[in-house]
């Protein structure tokens, strides 16, 4: 039988094609040293990741830097230092899941420090009490930023709080079009699982918020499912020694959804 495609299609296919060929093309252009010397300064794991990792951090950080647009809030210069900073952070989530870079992102907005946020927020639109914030990310294809704390995150990268992996945890939530704490899976049989541990492992920090109770995660995952994806994010790649201590089960599952075991790096 012989198919006939629209104009509308043939217009998709030969995008679709585009992009996975500028995408390769990015992942395999050189990376220049002066990034490497900004990651060895700003980001503690770089030094100890494997060789093999390595190399695919440096092709995301291409992919994201090619195709992403930076821009300065509140006097907030742009130069390699933020931008390969901010993007090597974001790229530590796919580096073990492969696949596309953060599709649905189109802008990065960076204030020098904490900001007012006013009107809608990221999630859904809703509408806001004007908020001092660190960072938020928007489903309809932006991220913002304080590069004060980003780079502060992105330096003590031991104490679970980190801007950077916070939001950009939120964007791959946010790429079936729900912010709810359940990001693309594998297939269809991995959500019923993801289901139980996380959504046990939500009830369990709410408990022990409400009972004053330590906790390794940061208490603002207790917010909703969404924040806690994010905080558990956080918690993975920076305290993964202790999540695994205490919440195997949770470190399990991040661990078979980012694809990575940070122990011995992190």
């Amino acid at each position: 039988m012989l198919v006939v495609l629209g104009v509308g299609a043939m217009l998709w296919i030969t995008l679709s094609v585009h992009r996975k060929a500028r995408h390769a093309a990015l992942m395999a252009a050189p990376f220049p040293a002066s990034w490497s010397e900004i990651l060895t300064r700003n980001l503690p794991p770089y030094p100890r990741l494997p060789q093999g990792l390595r190399d695919k951090l440096h092709g995301y950080i291409n992919v994201f830097l090619g195709t992403k647009n930076f821009e300065g809030c509140g006097g907030q210069e742009i130069d390699d230092e933020v931008r390969v900073t901010i993007a090597a952070q974001a790229c530590l989530l796919l580096i073990g899941r492969g696949g596309q870079c953060f599709p649905k992102l189109r802008s990065v907005l960076v204030y020098p420090h904490t900001y007012v946020a006013r009107g809608k927020g990221g999630f859904g639109g809703v509408e806001e009490a004007p908020s001092v914030r660190l960072g938020e990310s928007w489903q309809s294809g932006a991220v913002v930023l304080s590069w004060n704390s980003v780079k502060g995150g992105a330096t003590n990268f031991d104490d679970g709080q980190n801007v950077t992996l916070h939001e950009f945890a939120h964007q791959l939530d946010q790429e079936d079009g729900a912010a709810d704490g359940t990001p693309i899976l594998d297939g269809f049989s991995c959500y019923g699982a993801w289901a139980h541990v996380l959504g046990g492992e939500y009830q369990s920090l709410l408990k022990r918020v409400d009972a004053h109770r330590k906790t390794v995660m940061d208490r603002y995952g207790a917010t909703n499912p969404a924040e806690f994806f994010a905080v558990a994010s956080e918690t993975f790649f920076e305290k993964p020694e202790q999540l695994l201590h205490r919440q195997p089960e949770l470190f399990e599952a991040l661990k078979g959804y980012y694809k990575l075991d940070p122990i011995g790096w992190s």
